[in-house]
């Protein structure tokens, strides 16, 4: 389906085929998702059908802004407060108890609901034009790499889209960090929002939850293996002239990429990346594995799913 400017005329027409229950694939700052009006089964249905997503994995809520939580939270602690008016709008979910209202389908058939506000002007723009909360996972098919440019939405997946409004490339790159607030707060998953600011707003440790949840999942991205490559992906210390992948030094080889150094600039380029070396790596992606420091924690994580062998 076709991959258009953001405009006024497409923006207002990607509503309405949202409002008619079709898919559209939406830029946010994180990576490009599919969305969907979350209070529509048949659409939701849709979604999963696009992705081939197992139905015990949760789908993400996004609202126009923190003002519409109501609409699909029955209640907001002091912490989730204090966090959406941190980092919202931004790449930060939290998961909070649900309202009954909100889709079984959506939540995996949990009492609780994964919501956030995106930062991306062409995402609030059709958030605000369809008035309505939309879910919108990664416009992946499911496990393998997240887009961070339309043109990186998968051929066969983009078939079944409507339309994708093109915002250009993903500033932060790496999925939002899932912050579960239903009692003492605690990571699900990281992302784009590291542990060290949730820990400066809210002045208490937040730990990270480890593990492949059994049954449904309490947030997206709890799989052992994710977010991967077709080719098969492994981490080293350092990359032979010869291995297609992902380095910190000088390329030694003709398909090695210089990653940058710091991490968040690294965690922009690496689905970006990784895509492309996907398109041409014959066996293997080598990735010279990034420090074990704080701030690495989001890329280490997608580094290690995207490795995994289940």
């Amino acid at each position: 389906m076709p991959i258009l400017p953001p405009t006024r005329e497409t923006i207002a027409a990607a509503a309405e085929a949202l409002r008619r229950g079709l898919l559209v694939g939406m830029p946010t700052e994180t990576v490009y998702g599919i969305a969907a009006l979350a209070h529509d089964p048949v659409a939701v249905a849709r979604t999963f059908a696009a992705k081939r997503r197992p139905g015990d994995n949760p789908l993400i809520v996004h609202l126009a802004s923190a003002d519409e939580l109501p609409r699909v939270a029955r209640e907001v602690p002091a912490a989730a407060r204090q966090l959406a008016t941190a980092f919202w709008p931004g790449p930060l979910t939290l998961v909070l108890r649900r309202r009954p209202t909100v889709l079984d389908c959506v939540t995996a058939g949990l009492d609780t609901v994964a919501v956030r506000v995106p930062d991306h002007a062409v995402a609030r723009e059709l958030l605000a034009a369809v008035g309505e909360p939309l879910s919108a996972p990664s416009a992946n098919t499911f496990m393998h790499l997240s887009p961070t440019t339309a043109a990186d939405i998968e051929p066969e997946l983009r078939q079944q889209l409507a339309m994708v409004l093109d915002g250009g490339p993903c500033r932060v790159g790496l999925e939002s960090t899932v912050v579960d607030c239903t009692g003492t707060p605690r990571v699900l998953r990281p992302g784009g929002v590291s542990r060290a600011e949730l820990e400066a707003v809210l002045g208490q440790p937040v730990p990270l939850l480890g593990g492949d949840d059994r049954g449904p999942r309490a947030s997206p991205g709890r799989y052992t293996r994710h977010y991967a490559p077709v080719t098969p992906l492994r981490l080293a210390a350092t990359l032979a002239p010869g291995d297609t992948g992902l380095t910190f030094a000088a390329p030694s080889g003709p398909q090695q990429v210089q990653m940058p150094r710091e991490p968040s600039a690294y965690g922009a380029a690496l689905y970006r990346v990784l895509h492309a070396l996907d398109a041409v790596a014959a066996t293997a992606i080598v990735v010279q594995e990034p420090p074990a420091e704080p701030a690495w924690e989001a890329v280490r994580d997608r580094l290690a799913k995207a490795a995994a062998s289940d």
